[in-house]
């Protein structure tokens, strides 16, 4: 299966999506409702609603949404605007239109409320899925991937079966010239010394370096570690016991570069991914669920998602498919329909990491070839974007 030709579609900017989803987005919260009744009865033809709520975005949520729309496994974008929002919806159906990709905008206000609006969305809808039939299809190589890593519901069975599992993938896809992407800065307090030894320049282990402890200093003052009681309950106990185990997702590669939100690495390589906002803490959590580090990993370009849980969790995503990865085999054996691999049997069936590693990877293959997870199956199309600040990433953050 490993061998099977991956069809992708082909677009403008040279990447190549392994989905070709149309996208209902809202500029504000007051167009969510409007938007999914657009929506709904589309679902089975990869209609999916994504968007921002807040009425005021800043420059995170503007890039966030831009390059979601813009994203390769997205065919077309349909934007629903309330009317007195602040978002700058000319803007970003400008972009959109750059990127080669049909847009639409309609502005509730103007289209006579939500029946109209709803009425000319789903209009739009029909003859823009007709015309997404004829995307070229182009073949897709393993280099051609980008893949991100995640973990949620992390328990004392995710740092030794499901996230080193995921590392050894990651290792491969690295020799394989893939860009695999992994982030979580927050768990990774005390792998400091060890990751900026990772990094392909000096230069780039001090931003590493430098990440790791902002997220520190970040939740020093916040008054919380990302540590949950679900943690505990689940047999960790310390804030660093986690973060060992979150930070193997990230396998043994050299790590060629630092990125924030909705940077999209150029070349193949290991990126860490600082999801952690600059300057001092602003607006709360830095990720107050698993969707919003989701969408910031598919902003940067990921076509698809690797998901490790110990405790559990059912998330998937809008845009890019989500692969769950099952640390603890009590869980699996709970929730299988809602897990892809089961990394469980690396304690209780004689299996190795680097049997589950192939078995993720032959997932990966599959899922990019148009094979459905079990997330996108059960139609999990989670979307949030919060607000957050950044500032840009400097030279030294891209190994030269």
């Amino acid at each position: 299966m490993i061998n099977m030709v991956i069809q992708g579609y082909e677009r403008k900017d040279g990447r190549k999506g392994i989905r070709n989803h149309i996208l209902v987005a809202y500029l504000v919260e007051c167009a969510h409702f409007v938007s999914s009744e657009i929506a709904h009865s589309y679902k089975k033809e990869g209609v999916q609603v994504v968007g921002f709520g807040g009425c005021y975005p800043n420059s995170h949520a503007s890039k966030v949404l831009t390059r979601v729309c813009t994203h390769p496994n997205v065919g077309a974008v349909l934007l629903i605007s309330l009317g007195c929002e602040s978002f700058n919806r000319v803007k970003l159906a400008k972009e959109i239109e750059a990127s080669g990709r049909p847009v639409e905008t309609l502005v509730i206000q103007n289209c006579g409320g939500t029946a109209k609006t709803i009425e000319k969305g789903q209009a739009w809808l029909e003859i823009t899925i007709e015309k997404l039939k004829s995307t070229k299809k182009v073949t897709i190589g393993v280099e051609d991937l980008v893949v991100g890593t995640i973990c949620g519901g992390s328990d004392a069975t995710s740092g030794i079966t499901a996230n080193p599992a995921v590392g050894l993938t990651f290792d491969k896809l690295v020799q394989n010239n893939a860009i695999a992407i992994f982030e979580e800065t927050g768990e990774m307090i005390g792998c400091g010394d060890d990751i900026s030894k990772r990094a392909k320049t000096k230069a780039l282990g001090i931003e590493l370096e430098n990440a790791l402890n902002k997220a520190a200093k970040y939740y020093t003052i916040m008054g919380h570690g990302s540590f949950a009681p679900g943690n505990a309950d689940g047999g960790l106990s310390t804030i660093e016991e986690k973060s060992l185990g979150a930070y193997s997702k990230g396998g043994s590669s050299e790590i060629s570069g630092l990125i924030k939100p909705g940077d999209i690495p150029k070349k193949s390589g290991l990126y860490l991914l600082d999801v952690v906002p600059d300057g001092e803490p602003r607006f709360g959590f830095p990720n107050i669920n698993d969707n919003v580090e989701i969408i910031e990993l598919i902003a940067s370009g990921c076509h698809l998602i690797l998901f490790t849980t110990g405790r559990g969790s059912v998330v998937g995503s809008a845009i890019s498919p989500v692969i769950k990865i099952c640390a603890n085999p009590d869980t699996y054996k709970k929730m299988p329909d809602d897990m892809d691999v089961n990394a469980g049997k690396i304690i209780e069936a004689n299996a190795t990491l680097k049997d589950v590693s192939e078995e993720i990877y032959t997932k990966i293959i599959e899922t990019a070839s148009g094979i459905p997870t079990t997330s996108e199956s059960l139609g999990h199309q989670e979307f949030v974007i919060v607000y957050k600040t950044f500032e840009p990433i400097g030279p030294s953050c891209l190994a030269v």
